[in-house]
């Protein structure tokens, strides 16, 4: 250990783990350079990792086909009372449950290291920032915790001796649950992986999986499902939300936090680069937000990460400069193709295709070959100081106040370009019906239509309708001061299957009458399903769109709503008398509108 730990909570917890999973060696790591090069040079010279030619410092890794995404049939919230999980969460017993992980863990570590992994979700001197501890028997689960967090001894020595932490524990599996998989990517068969959580004793278990959030537990399991529960119960929000500055020609500043599902767009809007002249964007985080009511009355948050960890296919110049610099050095990407002159390459990546790569699998690839060249949901880890329209105030242990919340998902149909909610109850219900069709960031079918209520369904740390009150709660103890609720959606097609919006940088236009509406310069067209522009409304300068297409993509199809509506009702109808009655009533209100 290169430094003291005075913690004896920490200290028993990891005595008391590595007497249960046994481990060959136990590596406190200290967050450094010399650690991390030395962790990836173990790595590189066992095949696990592969460094790039032409991306200095950067390196590919290559998943076992069974561990490419999110488990979420895998992915357990474990309460005493399973109502208090709720329909849209598994659920298993606690008892039960670490009965199955205690005969797992055990010896689980053996010929391995185990790593103790301090870091925080958030800068140590904020308010708002938690202090958690992973241990893992994965180096790659190191690498790229340092990059997603304030990682090492520096969290140690803000913890002090009487410091609280939340525990996680992860590992890749046994010798005999891994047998079947890529001696290079460690990992269980489906069956025998498992991401727990318990919330109320505000700790994680994590076994037989090595991928992105199913291992880096400091992310979607302590920032989302711990979190929101911890929120819930002081007052606060964690919430599945990027947050982005926009300035105006004429320097106001707008804060926004939008929710999307995964690989929908958030990081692209966390990082775009408006079209419009004299308008400037800055990215304060692509993912999560935690929010707290401060002084003011006003909302304000900080992004919890030090990283992102962002989906590489469809990332290009064209959709995201901004990504695509932030991944010229210090990256690590998984599930990227490699090419022959070692670079990593996706679809929808810039230029031609090549002629030759080694594909997601390892296998030679050609443009000959059926399969794709990368997975789905093949992924880059960078720090978010590599990004080069990181806002200054990204680290600002106060955190920004928060102006507007978006909500979004992809749909083909039905939802118009931008709804203004008619008011804070309206824009919870709109939150709280959210749908998307399925994307590759989750195993399962893609392409089917799911309710996301929030962007949260994969990520609610407790019963969903108690979490659609908890924001209920939040507009009374924000009154006047709450942010506007708007909904977006890039994605819809004409009958021909075309896209009727050109998106990426031009969003900026739909978010200029956003911060209008603010201002109260831009006029709206009410309809039942709540405000939208007019076709005049959108600033279309330089734009070589028809009048047609912004028409279509402003339609509100009142027969079509009203088929949402009864969608809607089943989905409300699984909370049984726990969804809160403001929804119910924002339902009927729907309704009376379509049939007005």
């Amino acid at each position: 250990m290169s430094y003291e730990v005075e913690n004896s909570a920490l200290l028993k917890w990891v005595h008391d783990t590595a007497a249960w999973c046994t481990p060959d060696d136990i590596h406190w790591c200290d967050g450094s350079d010399e650690e991390y090069d030395s962790l990836m040079a173990h790595m590189t010279e066992s095949g696990m990792a592969t460094p790039l030619q032409k991306r200095p410092h950067s390196y590919l890794f290559r998943s076992d086909p069974s561990d490419v995404a999110r488990v979420e049939a895998r992915t357990f919230i474990s309460t005493p009372n399973k109502d208090d999980a709720g329909p849209t969460n598994n659920w298993i017993a606690p008892d039960q449950l670490k009965a199955t992980l205690r005969h797992l863990f055990h010896g689980c570590m053996r010929g391995r290291t185990m790593y103790v992994i301090p870091y925080s979700m958030g800068p140590l001197d904020s308010p708002f920032s938690i202090i958690g501890v992973e241990i893992s028997d994965s180096p790659y689960v190191v690498c790229n915790m340092r990059i997603m967090t304030r990682m090492g001894k520096d969290v140690i020595e803000h913890l002090g001796a009487e410091g609280t932490f939340y525990p996680a524990l992860h590992s890749v599996g046994s010798e005999q649950d891994v047998s079947l998989a890529s001696p290079m990517w460690p990992c269980a068969d489906t069956d025998h992986k498992y991401i727990a959580h318990f919330p109320e004793e505000r700790t994680i278990w994590s076994y037989g999986s090595g991928y992105g959030g199913n291992a880096l537990l400091g992310k979607k399991s302590l920032s989302l499902r711990i979190a929101s529960y911890v929120a819930r119960q002081e007052g606060w929000m964690a919430e599945h939300m990027l947050i982005l500055r926009l300035t105006n020609p004429q320097g106001r500043r707008f804060h926004i936090a939008a929710a999307f599902p995964s690989a929908c767009g958030k990081t692209n809007l966390a990082m775009i680069e408006p079209t419009l002249p004299g308008w400037k964007a800055e990215c304060l985080g692509d993912d999560i937000a935690w929010m707290m009511a401060g002084k003011d009355g006003r909302l304000w948050a900080i992004n919890p990460e030090a990283g992102f960890f962002g989906v590489a296919p469809g990332t290009s110049y064209a959709t995201n400069p901004a990504a695509m610099d932030t991944v010229r050095r210090n990256a690590i990407f998984t599930n990227c193709a490699l090419t022959d002159d070692g670079d990593v390459w996706w679809e929808g990546i810039n230029g031609s295709t090549p002629g030759h790569l080694i594909d997601w699998k390892g296998h030679d690839w050609t443009p000959e070959n059926k399969d794709l060249a990368a997975h789905p949901n093949a992924r880059f880890t960078a720090a978010m100081t590599e990004c080069p329209v990181l806002s200054p105030d990204w680290e600002d242990p106060a955190g920004v106040p928060i102006d507007i919340f978006i909500f979004g998902g992809r749909r083909a149909g039905v939802v118009p370009l931008v709804t203004e909610s008619i008011d804070w109850d309206h824009g919870v219900f709109m939150g709280a019906t959210a749908a998307s069709e399925t994307t590759a960031a989750a195993t399962g079918a893609v392409g089917n239509l799911r309710r996301d209520p929030f962007a949260m369904t994969p990520f609610c740390g407790y019963n969903m309708a108690d979490y659609f009150q908890h924001w209920f709660d939040m507009g009374d103890v924000l009154g006047d001061k709450a942010p506007r609720i708007y909904y977006v959606n890039w994605f819809r097609k004409s009958s021909s299957g075309k896209w009727l919006w050109p998106g990426y940088g031009d969003n900026s236009r739909v978010l200029k009458w956003i911060c209008e509406r603010l201002e109260g310069k831009a006029s709206a067209v009410a309809t039942p399903i709540g405000n939208i522009p007019s076709v005049n409304d959108l600033d279309m300068d330089g734009l070589d769109w028809s009048h047609e297409a912004v028409e279509a993509i402003l339609r509100v199809d009142a027969e079509a709503w009203k088929q949402e509506v009864l969608s809607i009702e089943q989905f409300f109808a699984q909370f049984g008398d726990r969804l809160p009655a403001r929804l119910r009533d924002q339902l009927l209100k729907l309704a009376q509108r379509l049939n007005t």
